[in-house]
């Protein structure tokens, strides 16, 4: 069994060989003298519709649809779907959906497991015919006090059984004419093999259940060790590459194409560590769960690890693939930290992201030797590390909104924002201002920030080049803004691990994973950002709306699902502060 590594950090610091070994088994095979040479590299990402892609999934999918990407080969799309127990149309779409947007592309090569049914059938018959397999009418109960042990030998006293009486009653199995769970055919193997997967597994169970492509047409099902080996084979795949899981499956994916008459070459598996990232569960039963208890608004909610739920957190696409990319390929299993995810989306957002000015905890600010009645514009940089994105204009006037916590009747050593008689400090882009004073409420509670500002101070630098002591603080014009509202994300978990032993991971849950503010102020600008959002429809959950840099605050996006011009919701993608250790 692997063990798995801890780690805080992505696995860059491991060998180029580590990293690689999945390009260097295939380097090896399409090398002259090797299995697949001169063929064309062909791969498959092969998810189950029973919910939504989530972070981990991503993995996979960028190293299916990847490698085929570096060697110029193929990615087919194939739908798993041989379990129709929980399987869905509307998951179909959504991972559909999730792949276009992460920017990769299946072309014409879009199948489903069901589609191989016939040919599944005929294959196990096939394996009947060659004394290769044999219907069993072990109960569940029965097959596990069967099963043997280490050294002990596994039993069923319908091995032997004659070809044509398993046959009949494969036959009896299809035509609905047995009873659910009172017979399997099992793979005639090894019973006893080291390798359990190996002990006579089960091909087919019966299940009376509708499945969503074929109807009601099958009632005898292929399991996945058995079909996945077949479909691979017929779609001309030369690489499977599955997560570690699938490692002590291998023998078993082997022994099915090298055991049915397939016309075709035998598919190559090899095996990766699957992604773990700490404070997130990655069971689709448990993500589910979530959505079923209404603990999170769905599989969309921006605290779930899905892809949808990141993207309407406001995480782009190259940010994910960046993200995969840099924490490599490896054999052994690792948990790599969620402030890595994060720091690839604030590298991604701080190079696109329009810088804009918002106030989430408002208070007023009146600057008491501005003309009443004035206002002027200033010009403030989109980006300023890509002067290519332009520029904008703010205006000014004397009342103004600020956030609450940048004044201090009495000041916290060292504090340097704003507090009564206290240093200058910069209003972003606009001018110098010292504090006066403060008017409060019959609570005690201060309502509004008083101060003056220097009129030879345009723009924050004062003509006679003093130097400026406070803070740059930010800002919005209250005559010239709009409200919002504003939710701020936190992990969902606060347990670094919450699928460890003997935990309930509900138990793990973060109670401080959403913060919703409202009357938040923004840029009046922001408005035509979203009518632009209005329009695109119901198609702009498909993508990630355009991000946002609220200055001193953190990056944030409109919510893809209620953000409206009449009422301005934004997310909170990432924070400034990088905790992540480089």
């Amino acid at each position: 069994m692997t063990e798995e590594r801890k780690t805080s950090t992505p696995a860059t610091e491991e060998s180029a060989e580590s990293k690689n070994f999945i390009l260097n088994f295939i380097d090896e095979d399409i090398a002259e003298g090797g299995q697949f040479q001169g063929m064309t590299v062909h791969t498959r990402f092969p998810p189950e519709p029973n919910g939504y892609l989530h972070i981990g999934h991503c993995k996979a999918l960028c190293i299916d649809f990847g490698t085929a990407e570096k060697y110029h080969g193929l990615c087919n799309l194939r739908m798993d779907d041989t379990n129709p127990a929980k399987e869905d149309v509307e998951y179909v779409e959504a991972i559909q959906q999730d792949i276009h947007w992460l920017g990769f592309d299946w072309g014409d090569r879009f199948y489903y497991g069901s589609d191989y049914f016939e040919k599944d059938y005929e294959y196990a018959v096939e394996l009947i015919r060659k004394g290769l397999a044999y219907v069993c009418e072990l109960t569940p109960e029965e097959f596990r006090a069967n099963r043997g042990d280490i050294g002990i030998p596994a039993t069923s006293p319908y091995r032997d059984r004659p070809i044509e009486e398993n046959l009949r009653l494969f036959e009896k199995m299809k035509n609905g004419e047995v009873p659910e769970g009172k017979m399997t055919l099992r793979a005639k193997i090894d019973l006893a093999s080291g390798n359990f997967n190996m002990r006579d597994p089960v091909i087919y169970r019966i299940r009376f259940i509708h499945h969503h492509r074929q109807g009601d047409k099958w009632c005898i099902f292929p399991m996945y060790d058995f079909a996945h080996p077949i479909q691979d084979a017929l779609e001309g795949i030369t690489h499977s590459l599955c997560s570690l899981e699938y490692e002590e499956h291998r023998p078993l994916y082997d022994w099915v194409v090298n055991n049915v008459s397939i016309p075709y070459h035998k598919p190559r598996q090899i095996e990766f560590a699957r992604l773990n990232i700490d404070h997130t569960v990655m069971s689709k039963r448990k993500l589910r769960q979530l959505v079923e208890e209404h603990r999170v608004s769905g599989w969309d909610d921006p605290r779930m690890p899905t892809l949808c739920g990141l993207r309407r957190r406001g995480y782009t696409a190259a940010a994910i693939r960046n993200f995969c990319e840099r924490i490599g390929v490896a054999k052994a299993p690792s948990t790599i930290e969620y402030g890595f995810l994060e720091h690839c989306l604030r590298e991604d957002l701080n190079a696109s992201a329009e810088r804009t000015m918002a106030v989430l905890h408002p208070v007023k600010l009146t600057v008491t030797n501005y003309p009443e009645g004035q206002s002027e514009t200033f010009t403030v940089e989109n980006n300023p590390t890509d002067p290519a994105q332009g520029t904008h204009e703010i205006t000014f006037s004397r009342h103004l909104w600020m956030e609450a916590e940048d004044f201090m009747e009495v000041p916290a050593p060292k504090y340097k924002r704003l507090y009564p008689d206290g240093p200058e400090c910069r209003l972003k882009g606009a001018y110098l201002v010292r504090c006066t004073g403060c008017v409060k409420d019959e609570n005690g509670n201060v309502t509004e920030v008083l101060c003056t500002y220097d009129p030879d101070s345009r723009g924050g630098d004062p003509t006679d080049g003093r130097k400026v002591k406070g803070a740059t603080i930010h800002w919005v014009d209250a005559a010239n803004c709009l409200d919002a509202e504003v939710r701020l994300y936190d992990n969902l978990f606060s347990d670094a691990q919450p699928d460890g032993p003997d935990k309930n991971f509900l138990d793990c849950l973060n109670p401080d994973s959403l913060t919703v503010l409202t009357g938040c102020k923004v840029e009046s600008a922001l408005v035509e950002e979203a009518k632009k959002y209005d329009a695109e429809g119901e198609g702009r959950t498909a993508k990630t709306a355009a991000g946002f840099q609220f200055m001193r605050t953190g990056y944030f996006c409109m919510d893809n699902r209620d953000c409206r011009a009449d009422h301005l919701v934004f997310n909170r993608s990432v924070s400034l502060k990088d905790s992540f250790k480089k």
